[in-house]
């Protein structure tokens, strides 16, 4: 939207903030509203489109599945990957995915939910029987909490060490990233103020250790696929993606010309204008994608 303003020299275009609605995508970039159509080039361009959702939100889920859809509908048949489920509940998920006498029950066995991610598997089961139904390959992003307990417990370079890690493929974790330490710092002293510095330094490291364990598994996707194999769509939560520091950031590092995009997606209340606005010009992602509420309602900033 814009408006026309008279001046000396004649009309001048002065572009304006774009009216926040539920069910709209914005373009980050130009903070326009566009349609559905009008992402779908980029979609499917794109070797990696990164998702960013609000847990526990089924309209975050419906837009995961209206892009795989798409992509589908244009003989692109993506692969899936999952914050939800961990690297140690891989034989499950394939199993899950291959074998159709293969119950939800053995799956959440199987893929270790209950002691990985631990919520309702019922708040995630829609995207996961899109994937079965469509025989989409889905991936495990998580490394095990273990791993991660053990980083937020020990330190990273001792718990680098440790045995239990050394049962797992682990490159090397690289925590000399500025951008990236601001953006955690600010969020956990914003949601947790007043600890010491020895233990915001240890969730930052259990923080930057889960992102360095997710884009592994997106880089080991992009070096083994051939050329014509179909993109990657990851499914985590917002905060993964955001400015493309957290996750997107580390897979270019490893693969500089691939093509991604980043779609966060948020549940729309009106009281949340000035924080989206501020998101918007900040560039949280390429597109913002405003949904309903969920039947949690407005979610709090800090989990």
């Amino acid at each position: 939207m814009c408006i026309i303003v008279m001046s000396a020299t004649g009309c001048t275009t002065v572009p304006t903030s774009p009216a926040f609605e539920v069910n709209k995508i914005y373009d980050v970039s130009s903070q326009q509203v566009i349609t559905f159509e009008d992402l779908l080039p980029q979609l499917l361009a794109a070797d990696v489109i990164y998702i960013g959702e609000e847990h526990y939100t089924p309209s975050h889920l419906e837009a995961a599945q209206k892009i795989l859809t798409a992509l589908l509908a244009y003989d692109r048949h993506p692969a899936l990957a999952m914050e939800m489920f961990s690297w140690d509940g891989q034989r499950g998920l394939d199993r899950y995915i291959q074998e159709p006498e293969f119950t939800k029950d053995q799956l959440v066995k199987d893929s270790q939910w209950n002691t990985n991610w631990g919520g309702e598997f019922s708040d995630y089961q829609p995207l996961v029987i899109f994937a079965k139904s469509h025989q989409l390959k889905i991936f495990g992003l998580n490394p095990p909490r273990p791993l991660v307990r053990l980083v937020a417990t020990k330190g990273l370079s001792d718990a680098l060490e440790d045995p239990e890690m050394q049962k797992w493929p682990i490159e090397e974790v690289v925590t000399d990233d500025q951008a990236y330490e601001q953006l955690i710092f600010e969020q956990i002293e914003a949601c947790h103020p007043g600890l010491p510095d020895q233990v915001y330094r240890r969730i930052f490291e259990a923080s930057i250790f889960r992102d360095e364990g997710m884009a592994q598994i997106i880089t080991n996707y992009l070096n083994t696929r051939s050329q014509t194999v179909d993109p990657l769509v990851t499914y985590t939560g917002g905060g993964h993606i955001q400015y493309k520091i957290p996750v997107p950031k580390r897979v270019e590092w490893e693969h500089p010309g691939v093509k991604s995009i980043t779609i966060y997606l948020e549940a729309w209340h009106p009281s949340k204008e000035d924080a989206v606005r501020s998101e918007m010009k900040s560039g949280i992602a390429d597109f913002l994608w405003l949904t309903p509420l969920g039947p949690k309602g407005l979610q709090p900033g800090c989990g």
